[in-house]
């Protein structure tokens, strides 16, 4: 097979970066680990590097922004993207959601200061929050994009209708919903063929979001695409037996392909015409390298061996 990378298509996902959740501080360690994770990244396309004011306390960025700081000209050749709208462990609640405007503000400066840059490319409010204004988040993302602090919006976790309410309000095109989609995680594909189906009530993903987005060009990004390894061989893994028969057709497929399981499932992903844009998260540089033929096993892949493969994540029947 030609090799080809994953120029934007793939996205990194920085969640794993930092070290521990709780609040002990990072060292030379966690700053080399994001280091080598930036170069495989970077090595095999990605240009797109994915963050969230929470991941890992806030270290996720912190470590980042010093490799940036550190390598001359990184910035430049990257694009980075971060989230707020969630709080973990403040004001007497574990977790809570908080899309105020003044919130939006301080949780994206912050983000600026660790990741030690001037700018986001893009800003992605984390979850839906049930007492958002939109006028509110109207009003922090024009200041934002008015001070040159964020390029673009989008969002993460969102329905169509929740997408369609807050734009009503913004001046500013949501570009981005980030969703969890993969092989393993198939609700977003079995809500779009189970309508009108008894088996269809046991999927909740809100149907016609992938629709919504694709017809408006909001870019489908897939949070948990490597299915955390399970099918490709996850350490400790118990598989079910359609996640086993999953497993080794991706290996036959990865053979025939001459690349990787981990590119197959990928391509699996892009396959579809919803240009779902696949974040990776492993912490393993060779994992990630061996995601690099993606974008070309999506282009070879025919209906036939993408029909097969979620037939066997299914367990062998389809509706």
């Amino acid at each position: 097979m030609t090799k080809a990378n994953g120029r934007g298509r793939l996205i990194y996902g920085c969640m794993g970066l930092g070290g521990p959740w709780d609040g002990t501080s990072y060292g030379a360690s966690e700053i080399d680990q994001a280091a080598a994770v930036i170069e495989a990244a970077h090595g095999i396309g990605i240009e797109l590097f994915d963050h969230a004011d929470i991941y890992r306390s806030g270290k996720s960025e912190a470590v980042f922004g010093e490799v940036l700081a550190r390598s001359q000209g990184l910035r430049e050749k990257i694009r980075l993207q971060t989230k707020c709208g969630i709080r973990l462990g403040e004001r007497g609640l574990e977790t809570h959601y908080d899309l105020s405007r003044d919130a939006i503000l301080e949780r994206v400066n912050q983000s600026l200061k660790r990741l030690q840059t001037e700018y986001v490319d893009v800003l992605l409010l984390h979850r839906p929050d049930p007492l958002m204004d939109p006028r509110e988040v109207t009003d922090a993302v024009g200041q934002l994009m008015a001070e040159g602090k964020v390029r673009q919006l989008g969002v993460s976790n969102m329905s169509s209708a929740q997408i369609a309410f807050l734009q009503g309000e913004l001046e500013t095109p949501i570009v981005a919903n980030q969703l969890e989609m993969s092989l393993l995680r198939r609700d977003w594909l079995e809500s779009t063929v189970l309508v009108n189906h008894a088996e269809g009530v046991g999927y909740s993903f809100p149907h016609g979001t992938l629709e919504h987005c694709s017809a408006r060009g909001i870019e489908l990004q897939a949070y948990g695409s490597l299915a955390q390894g399970r099918y490709t061989g996850a350490p400790s893994a118990e598989l079910s037996p359609a996640e086993s028969a999953t497993a080794d057709m991706l290996e036959q497929l990865a053979g025939d392909k001459n690349t990787t399981p981990e590119s197959v499932l990928l391509g699996w992903l892009m396959k579809h015409p919803a240009m779902i844009s696949p974040v990776v998260g492993t912490t393993n540089p060779g994992r990630i390298k061996a995601c690099a033929d993606a974008t070309s096993v999506a282009a070879t892949m025919t209906r036939a061996q993408w029909y097969g493969l979620w037939v066997a994540a299914r367990g062998n029947n389809i509706p």
